[in-house]
């Protein structure tokens, strides 16, 4: 893929931060021809590094996603933006146009974390999520992966039994762009009553659950071959067209195995067994937080990543854990889902998926070696810090090299 011409200047006053790991760091990054192929392939990548442990946490993986491709030719010119918190107070907005159109015009785009206290008070179009929702928007990236895999090394640190945890590796497939967080009408109003009321409306269109559906379906085909769609269709009318919808698309994919389950016993199973899943295709809202329940059955948040893309266009990297401002500028966070997400946009996003597999071999060597942050720290291991896991992460990467395709 060839790199788009970068055409947008930096917005006056916006200094990209820089977030050494350690002088180590830029020493190793300095020396990585000693093992790098002469490059042959450039991609742009955007780098909204947020708010919170975001910047932290995108210094780390912008520095493994460097030096894990260099071995195979690749090199990127990195471009950083100001988004949601750290825009508004920039200037004004939480997703600055200018900023859009650099994601726009890249290969692809990873993100930190968006959000905070200080803007929680905010009218609605002026707090940093709705950065988030708009750049989903402007991407269309209209599909989140969001894989959750319960680690060897870390299965004493899911809050299950070690025999209900272990060996869980499912995949939910979220549809990213309807649903009830963009269904008109909404807003607030006064009822026959004279009460107070605030609305929302799901509503899908069929085109909107057969694209996520083909999405998950093909992911399926690649895992287990079995897919599980999520629903409240005893319910919400939005879900029998869910349903029926998907049901039909199924006869495409005679290979996966189609099941439907309503959302509130999905609930439960993730808990009760997780192992019987392993892709689970839904809606916004109930992937929303079908996902944030599945990362805790890995035993921390810090450790997932996830991938948002469309049909044509860069794909939007995150991971899928929060700002965490109880900790930001402490060096306690676990970078871990955003290397991850790095891994991610390396397989999905520029196909590159040596590289990929190197990263993530080196985040598994990591974790043998016994280094840990405070989120999945347990007697026995090394507590470190983020700046450090990332160092780690690097010597990993070097002595994992060539990775196996």
């Amino acid at each position: 893929m060839a790199v788009a011409s970068l055409q947008v200047n930096n917005l006056g006053g916006f200094k990209p931060q820089q977030h050494h790991l350690i002088s180590s760091t830029t020493k190793r990054l300095s020396t990585i021809n000693c093992s790098a192929a002469t490059p042959t392939k450039r991609y742009s990548i955007t780098l909204l590094p947020g708010d919170g442990i975001g910047p932290e946490v995108i210094s780390v993986a912008k520095n493994v996603l460097q030096l894990a491709a260099s071995f195979d030719g690749i090199e990127f010119g990195f471009k950083e933006m100001p988004v949601g918190g750290a825009a508004l107070d920039l200037t004004g907005v939480p997703l600055p146009e200018e900023t859009l159109s650099q994601a726009r015009n890249s290969d692809a785009v990873l993100l930190g974390a968006i959000g905070g206290y200080k803007w929680d008070n905010n009218e609605k179009h002026l707090k940093p999520e709705t950065g988030l929702l708009q750049l989903r928007e402007g991407l269309k990236v209209f599909a989140n992966l969001r894989p959750a895999s319960v680690l060897p090394q870390l299965v004493d640190a899911s809050t299950l039994k070690k025999e209900v945890a272990e060996g869980v590796d499912l995949m939910v497939v979220r549809e990213l762009t309807g649903g009830i967080y963009f269904g008109k009408p909404r807003g607030f109003g006064t009822n026959d009553s004279g009460d107070e009321i605030g609305f929302n409306t799901e509503v899908y269109a069929a085109y909107e659950i057969d694209r996520i559906a083909h999405i998950a379906f093909q992911t399926a085909r690649k895992r287990s071959c079995k897919l599980c769609s999520v629903d409240k269709a005893n319910v919400l009318e939005a879900s029998m067209l869910w349903r029926k919808r998907v049901t039909a698309i199924a006869s495409q994919y005679p290979d996966v195995e189609l099941s439907h389950m309503y959302v509130d016993n999905a609930a439960m199973q993730l808990v009760r067994n997780p192992k019987q899943f392993d892709t689970i295709v839904t809606n916004n809202i109930f992937g929303d937080i079908l996902s944030d329940e599945a990362s805790m059955i890995t035993g921390s948040i810090g450790m997932l990543p996830s991938a948002s893309i469309g049909d044509s266009g860069p794909g939007l990297y995150e991971p899928i854990h929060g700002s965490a401002p109880d900790i930001a500028g402490m060096d306690k966070a676990n970078p871990l889902a955003t290397v991850l997400s790095a891994a991610m946009l390396l397989k999905y996003g520029l196909g590159e998926e040596k590289a990929a597999q190197r990263i993530e071999l080196a985040v598994m060597d990591t974790l043998n070696r016994g280094f840990r942050t405070g989120d999945i720290y347990s007697a026995g291991n090394k507590l470190v810090g983020c700046k450090e896991m990332g160092e780690e992460v690097l010597k990993s990467v070097e002595s994992k090299f060539p990775a196996a395709v």
